[in-house]
């Protein structure tokens, strides 16, 4: 029998249980995984590990199940973190004016260092619970200060800018508009690339809804299509979309993307509750992906329970991947959100079984972002992002279905160590490249700043003596 070559790695890690997520979804117990730079070079057995991987380092991961890191396909990194306990609305108000009056206000008044503050912010959460691969949601304003403060932060993730091209007010010059929008779009991706390969770039990401015209949505779909980019958007939350869309052009808003060619395998779409049997079949026929976000969608009454056909897309197979929508703080609670949204609605306690939960946290996220074959799997030539989940907690007892486990009753907090392209950026808890404790200092008068400046009252349910 042929001896196996000896492997050169960085860092050996031996004796945890091993989530792999690859094509034959194995599960190693008493497992090894190596890296070697930004890569996995080993996934396997500890026993053969120890025979055949001559690493600089060594580290005994018996307490713990390594699982890829998690992949969010749709939060919004500022405004919220510092804000997050502002009331926006009172009952009186529609969803409309919601956005109008208190959502967009909130985050048309930060500074550049607010915006700093708050993706690292967001960065942060992320991390804690997981999370090493994001999609912004498209409604960061001071992009370089954003940039940087996620560079510092070591995660990786896609990010846009706000772009809105239609001109509500009729004696405005729509086309001045446009110009603008297409120019923003083409100026963030030239500034911040993406070569396939770095950890931060910008994708043209639209804020969606009726917020952009043809020209705008064909504009950032050319774009994806010539740099090899997604194009990302929010539609159909609500009625309000589809009753808009049919107002103006008299079709559903995917009818009228798919009319005009917007539509694709590089096109995701986020939340997608109010739409029509119809529309799910172009987005199943078109190979556009759906970003699902649970707790927007559950806890902001969109009717999903009633509706929702996220199940009828992914039996057709289309690609379906979660996000937080920043309403979360980790993508495990979203991922048991959308289960039991689901198995209530349908009475079926068999839908969405951990095993579907944990593609839609690493694998189809990693398809929807267009990286299957570099991240959400633990493989030799992946990218070496993956999170130790510490098993000496209540919740895990002793490991019988490491996968059910941790996708029903694992604690969300209970991550232990993440590492991001071969860099350890959490450990025991505590990040190791940004300071937690001033960070969240900052957090608090620069968010009642914010609020001040916006001019909102701030209002409690209660009386506050």
């Amino acid at each position: 029998m042929t001896e196996k070559p000896i492997i050169e790695a960085d860092l050996l890690i031996t004796g945890a249980e091993i989530i792999t997520m690859n094509a034959q979804r194995h599960v190693i117990r008493d497992g090894a995984l190596a890296i070697k730079g930004n890569r996995i070079v080993m996934v396997g057995k500890r026993e053969e590990a120890e025979r055949i991987v001559r690493a600089k380092e060594t580290r005994d991961g018996s307490n713990f199940v390594i699982s890829p890191g998690f992949v969010d396909g749709h939060i919004h990194i500022t405004a919220d973190p510092l804000t997050r306990g502002f009331v926006r609305r009172v009952p009186t108000d529609s969803w409309n004016d919601n956005l109008t009056k208190w959502v967009i206000p909130l985050f048309k008044s930060q500074t550049p260092s607010d915006e700093k503050l708050a993706a690292q912010l967001s960065a942060l959460a992320m991390i804690r619970y997981g999370t090493t691969t994001f999609l912004e949601a498209g409604t960061v304003i001071h992009l370089d200060d954003v940039m940087e403060g996620l560079a510092e932060a070591g995660i990786r993730g896609r990010v846009g800018q706000w772009v809105e091209g239609r001109a509500y007010d009729p004696s405005a010059d729509q086309a001045a508009k446009i110009a603008d929008a297409i120019a923003l779009l083409e100026g963030e991706v030239e500034a911040y690339p993406d070569d396939g390969d770095c950890m931060l770039a910008c994708w043209p990401v639209l804020v969606g809804h009726s917020t952009n015209p043809d020209e705008v949505w064909l504009a950032a779909k050319a774009l994806a299509d010539a740099k090899g980019l997604k194009v990302s958007a929010h539609m159909s939350p609500r009625q309000s979309d589809p009753d808009w869309f049919m107002a103006r052009y008299n079709r559903r808003p995917m009818e009228h993307l798919a009319d005009i060619g917007a539509l694709g395998p590089n096109v995701c779409i986020t939340h997608l509750a109010a739409i029509d049997r119809s529309e799910m079949e172009l987005v199943v026929e078109t190979g556009t992906t759906c970003i699902h976000c649970p707790d927007a969608a559950f806890k902001g009454g969109m009717g999903l329970a009633k509706q929702g056909l996220h199940l009828e897309m992914m039996e057709g197979g289309a690609t379906v991947m979660l996000g937080t929508d920043g309403n979360a703080t980790d993508i495990l609670s979203s991922a048991r959100l959308m289960a039991a949204g689901y198995r209530d609605a349908r009475g079926d306690q068999d839908l969405l079984p951990s095993t579907t939960l944990m593609e839609l946290m690493t694998v189809n996220g990693a398809k929807g972002m267009g990286w299957e074959d570099r991240i959400g799997t633990l493989a030799p030539g992946y990218k070496a992002d993956f999170v130790l989940h510490d098993t000496r907690l209540l919740e895990w007892g002793p490991i019988f279905d490491s996968v059910g486990q941790l996708a029903q009753h694992a604690p969300p907090n209970g991550v232990h160590s993440v590492w991001i392209d071969g860099r350890q950026v959490l450990d025991g808890g505590r990040n190791l490249l940004l300071d937690e404790e001033k960070l969240l200092a900052e957090a608090v008068p620069a968010g009642k700043a914010l609020v001040e400046r916006t001019g909102l009252p701030i209002r409690t349910p209660w009386p506050i003596l």
